[in-house]
């Protein structure tokens, strides 16, 4: 056990975002919680009274806020305070962002896994490849070897479903898709100072160099 923990310590990866979904109409529902001086008070009194977020059991409720304070810590104030007068697909797409700085190994598995497959003859993602992708991480962190082949699969699962959500991918063939939102709304990442994400969301040059005289 010792052991175990020693090399979860050691690695940035992370499962746990298989206890909690997508989800992004919960936290942006739950957001004003998050956002107050008092938020710790005010989200254990979520999790009892479930007025906003619910969800059918206490324990469902506990373990998706825990997650959505991960969440909300991962990018800075200002995000949050822009995200609230985003649109409904603009909100969608941020939170998919918010989820790739949250978890660095669906960070990984999206620079790594889906612009290879975009950038590829098959454009498309099955379980299989991530899991691939997976056990290509777990060769070089022993945090991820040491998973079970059932955890290795819920998180294979969870991260095409994070990509569903997000508009990634719109058929059963897992077919990848690009992200559309008003030029405005891409450029708010780069004034944000993070263009990666205008790449991660398999936007092609002309469509990112046009978003960029925006952000002028």
């Amino acid at each position: 056990m010792v052991e175990k923990i020693s090399k979860k310590l050691n690695s940035p990866y992370s499962a746990a975002m298989t206890g909690c979904g997508f989800m992004w109409e919960e936290m942006t529902n739950i957001l004003p919680l998050l956002m107050c001086d008092d938020s710790e008070a005010l989200l254990k009194q979520e999790i009892i009274e479930n007025k906003y977020l619910m969800m059918r059991t206490e324990q469902t409720r506990k373990r998706a806020v825990s997650e959505f304070v991960k969440r909300y810590k991962a990018v800075p104030m200002h995000f949050w305070e822009s995200y609230q007068g985003f649109s409904k697909e603009a909100k969608i797409v941020a939170m998919y962002f918010v989820n790739l700085k949250c978890y660095k190994l669906f960070y990984d598995l999206h620079l790594n896994l889906v612009l290879k497959k975009w950038n590829s003859v098959h454009q498309s993602i099955t379980k299989q490849d991530v899991l691939v992708e997976i056990n290509e991480i777990a060769a070089n962190d022993e945090f991820v070897c040491s998973w079970s082949e059932i955890t290795k699969e819920n998180v294979a699962i969870s991260f095409l479903s994070f990509l569903k959500k997000a508009g990634f991918i719109k058929d059963k063939s897992g077919t990848l898709s690009p992200i559309y939102l008003h030029d405005e709304e891409f450029a708010f990442y780069l004034k944000l100072g993070e263009a990666w994400f205008l790449d991660a969301c398999l936007l092609q040059q002309y469509e990112i160099d046009r978003i960029k005289q925006v952000a002028l």
